[in-house]
């Protein structure tokens, strides 16, 4: 008898309809694609979004137990977590702690975040900068990450180094909740005297409350509003990663990776 096998893709979520289909549904469909012997799965992190979902949409979304819970009463043997997530930080550690009680009943693996490797760094630059108009002489270009006080914050600090090692040097990062935060990015914009105008990102995964509120928000606090106190013009591109098909066979990629170690 043929085991059965699932795929579980795992997010933190977001209980932004839109963003949820443009990039987190987008990833999950790339990831079934590239393992269509896999049965695809859904589960989110964040209680907080799922229980906004169900009370606000009527949308039910498993987290990381109940989903493995659901696997086994249906018979499944084999189960590839991936997760969605951008940095080896708490959420990925959580996802590893939820899985673990499980493995004595499901044979389980479980990918890793989009940036894990030094090579993942260097196909996350390529993938982004392909798809999206490079900075002109007097522009930079900002990207929005969240930040954590996690230890793998530093992965924000390695981004930028290899962005600027790889010849892109009109492009900065900061974050929302850890370092650098935006006036380290401002301080290094003014070390740029050509630049006039900034073009916001954001580095996550879905372009949620962080890109619609604390990036491109209008409230002063917000780092539109920053720059645009400090002289910038500033444009602010609401695209989360998953929009980016590169990025979507990167996530996909990681999955089989964790099949073939």
């Amino acid at each position: 008898m043929e085991q059965k096998k699932a795929v579980l893709v795992v997010s933190f979520g977001t209980s932004h309809l839109d963003t949820l289909e443009k990039n987190i549904a987008a990833i999950e469909q790339e990831i079934g694609k590239a393992l269509p012997d896999y049965t695809l799965r859904r589960a989110f992190t964040s209680g907080m979004i799922m229980k906004k979902l169900h009370q606000r949409d009527g949308i039910q979304i498993d987290n990381v137990p109940q989903a493995l819970t659901r696997l086994c009463s249906e018979g499944y043997s084999s189960v590839l977590i991936q997760p969605t997530h951008v940095i080896n930080g708490e959420e990925y550690d959580k996802l590893c702690k939820l899985a673990e009680p499980f493995m004595k009943e499901l044979s389980i693996l479980i990918g890793t975040p989009l940036l894990t490797t030094v090579q993942d760094y260097k196909d996350t630059i390529h993938a982004v900068m392909a798809e999206m108009e490079p900075p002109a002489q007097d522009e930079a270009i900002v990207f929005m990450g969240h930040g954590t006080i996690h230890y793998a914050n530093a992965t924000y600090a390695l981004l930028e180094y290899m962005f600027h090692d790889l010849g892109w040097n009109q492009v900065l990062i900061g974050t929302v909740e850890g370092y650098p935060e935006l006036p380290q990015v401002i301080r290094r914009l003014h070390r740029m005297p050509q630049v006039q105008r900034v073009r916001l990102h954001p580095l996550m995964v879905v372009a949620g409350d962080h890109a619609k509120n604390d990036m491109a928000g209008d409230e002063e606090e917000s780092w539109r509003s920053q720059l645009e106190a400090e002289g910038y013009g500033v444009t602010c591109v609401l695209r989360g990663l998953g929009e980016y098909e590169s990025i979507r066979k990167l996530f996909a990629q990681h999955a089989q990776n964790a099949l073939q170690d």
